[in-house]
């Protein structure tokens, strides 16, 4: 199996569907003649031509409200937002437009488009450019919420997100695009809601998700030399939340941490420890432990970024926490 990176992924698997369906167009800012932000559509101007791949002002509020207008019409746009952090600028119009579609029309019309783009931190770009949003937009019924971690996960996830009839928000990071993985040549797609054991063990399940779930997969490596066996699971899609395959690991290891680059104050965490308590309490062996940022705005100084976000050694003592104490 081949190895490429992760913004080649997201290229092929909009350039496969678009080569499938004319109705699939990408716009947004830099795109087209830039190839753009971080080359996740490098080619793609060249092959599908300015009808298709679409360099937009800076007007995200317009921009989107464009792409999803054009659903009505039979199109399937994707939506590409520089950073998620500027989707703020359109979020009414997914908000009350994209994701209500389906209801207020009555079923007479759906909305199948994807925003996609950069989500977290991604180093010192400070307070209002290092923001996760995924709980956000989880919270609002009639959305998909997708955070891969992985290129084989982003490419077979995205395509399953343009084929899908509602609106889906796909969040990458700028830290990730780089980063290589085994993707197959073939033809393949990964449901949306359906969550991967990446790592299978027998005393603690780790549950996180999106670029964060790599201080997870280091703590296991340390926690390993001390015959401690953890089993991590990668989301991969927050909304719908495939809580089945939480339960059924943490009814195996009795203990629960969950690690997320969000806010600690009502996210995909917390939920997830509602619903682990509400049907699983009783194979519960600790409490659960629940690791964040820092309840703060994103610092720009790397000395403080450092402490600001969660990483391995905060899992290994969450992990030694729900064993020990």
């Amino acid at each position: 199996m081949r190895t490429i990176q992760f913004r080649e992924a997201v290229c092929e698997a909009m350039s496969e569907e678009m080569r499938n369906d004319e109705s699939i167009f990408l716009m947004g800012e830099e795109v087209a003649e830039y190839n753009g932000a971080y080359k996740a559509s490098k080619g793609m101007l060249d092959e599908f031509g300015p009808k298709r791949v679409i360099d937009t002002p800076i007007s995200e509020l317009g921009f989107a409200g464009v792409a999803i207008g054009s659903t009505m019409t039979g199109n399937r746009p994707i939506v590409e937002y520089m950073t998620f952090n500027f989707s703020l600028v359109g979020i009414d119009q997914i908000i009350n437009n994209a994701a209500k579609i389906r209801q207020m029309s009555g079923g007479q019309f759906h909305c199948p488009i994807v925003f996609r783009g950069p989500t977290a931190s991604a180093g010192q770009l400070a307070a209002t450019h290092s923001q996760a949003f995924e709980n956000w937009f989880a919270n609002t019924p009639g959305l998909k919420v997708i955070v891969p971690s992985n290129p084989y996960d982003a490419k077979g996830l995205l395509k399953s997100a343009i084929r899908d009839d509602d609106p889906v928000i796909f969040m990458e990071s700028e830290q990730m695009y780089g980063d290589k993985g085994e993707v197959p040549e073939g033809e393949y797609t990964i449901p949306i809601g359906v969550a991967d054991i990446k790592r299978e063990g027998s005393d603690v399940t780790i549950v996180s998700f999106g670029k964060i779930i790599k201080e997870a997969y280091k703590a296991a490596d340390e926690l390993a030399k001390e015959n401690i066996s953890c089993e991590i699971i990668d989301l991969r899609t927050v909304r719908p939340l495939d809580t089945e395959t939480i339960l059924k690991s943490v009814k195996k290891t009795n203990r629960l941490v969950i690690l997320e680059e969000a806010w600690p104050f009502g996210n995909v965490a917390t939920e997830i420890t509602f619903q682990v308590q509400s049907k699983a309490f009783d194979y519960l062996d600790a409490p659960i432990e629940k690791i964040n940022t820092a309840d703060t705005p994103a610092p720009y100084s790397p000395v403080l970024l450092k402490e600001w976000l969660p990483n391995s050694e905060d899992v290994i003592n969450s992990v030694k926490k729900v064993l020990y104490k």
